[in-house]
């Protein structure tokens, strides 16, 4: 999900605990996520979830719908291996695949999820594989995205306000080194711009769900 270190075992509620403090709402947005999903997803459908490390997505998608199947996959083997442990028993409904896109299966999928991921890419890269996502997900099926995405013009005012958030609820301090390394490592899109890859991949019915400080999210169906 994250490029965070993994912990695992006794550590689970700690990690769940570290992330949600970086992210606005997360335990609602995977909520939310999930039923956005079960609107068109069968009850015993198949899911595909790009970046899946650490599995907080996973297990709240498995709860929700206790016949889903899913696809996980990420490019870390730890965060996997974090995943398996946050998923406990429910690691049973998943095949985890350690890579990128072009290491899922070719589907087809009933569904797909990718969130806190697609912001790590360059926009040629994030065209390609959204695309690739699209061409694995069967006619009509659903796919919810979601990751920082803010005017790239606006870039300083809001990674300081995230940056503000974070150090309010107490995650670790994000000052004015780490918000340059965010800079570097995130080619952000504008809200605008990533709905248009969304569209330009062959999807249609583009509904914003959530919007948290730098972070949006989308709702959409496969044309």
């Amino acid at each position: 999900m994250t490029d965070h270190p993994a912990l695992s075992g006794a550590h689970e509620a700690e990690y769940a605990g570290r992330v949600s403090k970086q992210i606005p709402g997360l335990g609602d947005m995977h909520l939310m996520a999930g039923l956005l999903l079960a609107e068109h997803v069968p009850t015993n459908g198949r899911v595909l979830v790009l970046g899946a490390g650490g599995g907080l997505e996973l297990k709240a998608f498995a709860q929700l719908q206790p016949d889903w199947q899913f696809d996980g996959v990420d490019p870390s083997d730890v965060m996997l291996n974090q995943a398996h442990h946050t998923l406990g028993s429910l690691a049973s409904r998943v095949r985890f695949h350690e890579g990128y896109i072009d290491d899922a299966p070719d589907g087809p999928y009933d569904g797909a999820a990718c969130l806190l991921t697609l912001h790590f890419l360059p926009e040629a890269e994030r065209r390609r594989t959204v695309t690739q996502m699209a061409k694995r997900l069967k006619r009509g099926a659903p796919l919810v995205v979601m990751h920082h995405s803010f005017p790239p013009v606006e870039t300083d005012k809001w990674l300081s306000r995230y940056s503000a958030f974070t150090n309010a609820k107490g995650a670790s301090p994000i000052g004015l080194q780490q918000i340059g390394m965010m800079k570097r490592k995130l080619p952000v899109l504008s809200p605008n711009e990533d709905e248009a890859v969304l569209r330009d991949a062959g999807f249609e019915d583009i509904d914003m769900f959530y919007t948290a400080f730098t972070f949006k999210g989308w709702v959409c169906k496969k044309v």
